[in-house]
């Protein structure tokens, strides 16, 4: 018989437009593999609802792949070491995957191409990193000119459909998803994940058919938090169930407004692991690197961590930061626009350094990225190679009343449900509710010492 071919899975876990599993079912029978590889992960390994997001992507993809009498093959260890010994023992012919570019994965790749044949594919964005070229050749710093050029060559392909697999003889064994323990014990903070989410492949077709009806809305609901104008498509996005491939295609359908915007974000996501292949630790060390005069990091005094905590926990005094914040710890996610107002209120209004706040995302989204939330971060904080400025400090209250966010307050900061919508965004006074904090520091304080601030390390 022929030799069978491992598909090693990571953030790509799906069965349709996955080339690698494509490739590996035309070659011979297929054995998917799923590595859980904390130690070359390092500091980076899966923050706690991410973990959550696995367990159950996983699980829904072995249950798609039991309709073709196939199975997913759970490992755990350094990644290289686990598939070099699988390969031996099953007598694989080459072992395909998608190509990753975070550094612990570029790691693997190549410690692994040194034992077995490994056949890399891409999948995992619109068009590979390094495709898109200034005209002299060098990859691009800025989104603009990034997004103008790759829509020249989009579509670069048509999505692929589901392969049929032929089986191994005989099946290595695995271990059960139930040891792994990815789920929460006790206490269980999840509960708000399993109302707010439906995990793997067919449940991120569903959301995508539900969003592409009513996306000729999009570039207006949006910026609205109290509206269900989200794709919600991010954690979907980022573990693989659906490709940017299969998205953009789906959405050519629709013209308007509403559908370019979101493939410009789809673009966003291309262009983030784009300045990850170029600055491979960019969430961890800022590109324009400011003295250490400007932030007021929690280990220089207990009052700074406990401006920090206030924040983690959504107890600043300035209700849209503080909806943002509870929604992120009962969802594991956080409304796109609420996210860059409380990433700003941390960085410019609390001085925090934006790596903490990063941290804090990487534990607590579902859809964390390893590129998206560090390009992000240095957007907002005005470190990054292509970002806001940092003396553009946005006004919480007045992005509150702008985007119509009454709504979105009453339900994450139930504590303020009874107050109007006029009174809701700045509940100060005789209409701040017992047991609301007040403002941790006021608007105009907090602006003019950050301005203040930058002055001094500009």
């Amino acid at each position: 018989m022929t030799a069978p071919q491992i598909v090693w899975f990571r953030r790509d876990l799906r069965l349709a437009d996955q080339p690698a599993l494509c490739a590996a079912a035309a070659a011979g029978p297929v054995i998917p593999v799923f590595v859980l590889d904390d130690e070359g992960a390092g500091e980076r390994r899966m923050g706690a609802a991410s973990r959550w997001w696995l367990h159950h992507s996983l699980a829904s993809l072995d249950a798609a792949l039991g309709r073709h009498r196939s199975k997913m093959v759970l490992r755990r260890g350094r990644a290289e070491d686990v598939l070099a010994r699988l390969a031996e023992q099953t007598g694989a012919a080459s072992v395909h995957a998608i190509r990753h570019y975070e550094p612990w994965w570029q790691a693997a790749e190549e410690a692994l191409a040194k034992t077995v044949d490994l056949q890399l594919h891409d999948g995992n964005y619109l068009l590979p990193p390094g495709a898109v070229t200034t005209g002299s050749g060098d990859p691009y710093k800025i989104y603009t000119p990034f997004a103008k050029a790759a829509r020249q060559q989009l579509p670069a392909r048509d999505p692929f459909d589901e392969p049929a697999l032929a089986n191994p003889d005989d099946w290595p064994d695995g271990d059960d998803l139930a040891d792994w323990t990815l789920l929460p014990t006790r206490p269980d903070w999840a509960t708000g994940f399993a109302k707010a989410w439906k995990v793997g492949e067919s449940a991120a077709h569903e959301r995508l058919d539900a969003f592409a009806d009513q996306v000729s809305d999009y570039g207006e609901a949006r910026n609205l938090p109290s509206q269900d104008g989200s794709s919600r498509l991010s954690p979907h996005l980022h573990f693989g169930e659906i490709s940017p491939v299969q998205v953009w295609d789906r959405l050519s359908r629709h013209g308007g407004e509403g559908a370019d915007t979101f493939r410009g974000e789809l673009l966003w996501r291309d262009y983030a692991q784009n300045v990850i292949c170029q600055f491979p630790r960019y969430p961890e060390e800022s590109y324009r690197d400011y003295s250490s005069g400007l932030w007021r990091n929690p280990d220089r005094g207990h009052l700074i961590a406990e401006d920090l905590e206030a924040w983690q926990q959504g107890r600043t005094g300035y209700p849209i930061v503080d909806a943002g914040m509870r929604q992120l710890w009962v969802t594991g996610w956080m409304h796109n626009r609420v996210r860059m107002i409380a990433a700003s209120f941390l960085v410019k209004h609390l001085l925090i350094d934006w790596r903490h706040g990063e941290q804090w995302f990487w534990d607590c989204l579902v859809d964390a990225d390893y590129s998206n939330n560090g390009v992000n971060w240095q957007w907002i904080s005005g470190t990054g190679v292509d970002s806001n400025m940092f003396s553009r400090i946005m006004a919480p209250l007045t992005q509150s009343e702008k985007f119509d966010a009454a709504g979105y307050i009453r339900e994450w900061v139930p504590e303020l449900a009874d107050l109007s919508d006029e009174q809701i965004h700045d509940p100060e006074g005789m209409f701040r509710p017992a047991g609301y904090p007040e403002k941790i520091i006021g608007h105009k304080e907090a602006r003019e010492r950050a301005l203040a601030a930058w002055r001094e390390v500009k």
